[in-house]
């Protein structure tokens, strides 16, 4: 099992050439146990159910404001004092414009993460202690919420990060998953033993957000907490964080 300094250590820089920089989080595949089986879980949380995931790169932070700006240019709406909040007020479809023009600018496939790959990470991986939030069971320690935030999202990395060195993925924003929405999926995919890169179902309305927010109560920024809404559905307290498939040995 890798360290976190060993994780951290093949994280990958992405610097555009308006020359701002951010960073990806290595995270190692394998098999987890989705969903959750405490009293706190909501019935679409259930049943748990193997996962086999690809090893991937996920965001170390939410897509904040100075990089929504870097890509987005002079279409930003974006204010000076908040360039490392969190970009929120974005609809899923919003996210989908964001990818696809920072895709033209890399020549990468970034994209957002699948609703398992999301709960995965924000579990700590191979590493996580099977923490109820991600990477403490205090969520105080992590991430900001109805208790502590004051009423707005704050700067990204100022909790402490989880067990692979991620920030924010308890609280804060919303964070959106490529996944449409299906209260019964996990049912489906506990039929299917364990099921391998799920995708979500093939069919649906609404798209999945992860996460909890600074908006919300405890009870939903744990990890295996799942919220949706229309792929057009915008609010204060909806971000996004990139994701991108691991290529190579």
């Amino acid at each position: 099992m890798k360290s976190q300094k060993e994780t951290l250590s093949r994280a990958l820089t992405e610097k555009l050439p308006n020359g701002y920089a951010f960073d990806m989080i290595y995270v190692e595949g394998g098999v987890f146990q989705m969903g959750g089986a405490d009293d706190d879980a909501y019935y679409d949380e259930q049943p748990v159910h193997e996962v086999k995931l690809d090893r991937l790169y996920i965001g170390q932070y939410p897509v904040v404001q100075a990089l929504w700006a870097a890509v987005m240019d002079k279409d930003a709406p974006v204010s000076a004092e908040n360039r490392e909040h969190p970009m929120e007020m974005v609809s899923w479809e919003d996210a989908q414009s964001f990818i696809q023009k920072l895709n033209e600018i890399t020549g990468k496939t970034y994209r957002l993460p699948t609703e398992a790959e999301w709960e995965y990470a924000a579990r700590g991986g191979q590493q996580g202690h099977g923490y109820i939030y991600a990477g403490s069971n205090d969520l105080d320690e992590v991430g900001w919420y109805v208790r502590n935030s004051d009423g707005k999202e704050k700067t990204v990395g100022r909790k402490k990060p989880n067990e692979l060195g991620i920030y924010g993925m308890s609280g804060n924003v919303l964070e959106w998953c490529q996944d449409l929405y299906s209260g019964n999926y996990y049912e489906e995919c506990k039929r299917q033993g364990v099921v391998e890169n799920p995708q979500g179902p093939a069919k649906g309305t609404f798209r999945v957000l992860r996460g909890g927010s600074w908006y919300l109560e405890a009870q939903r920024c744990r990890c295996t907490y799942r919220h949706y809404d229309p792929p057009s559905g915008r609010f204060t307290d909806m971000g996004f964080r990139l994701a991108l498939s691991f290529e190579g040995k």
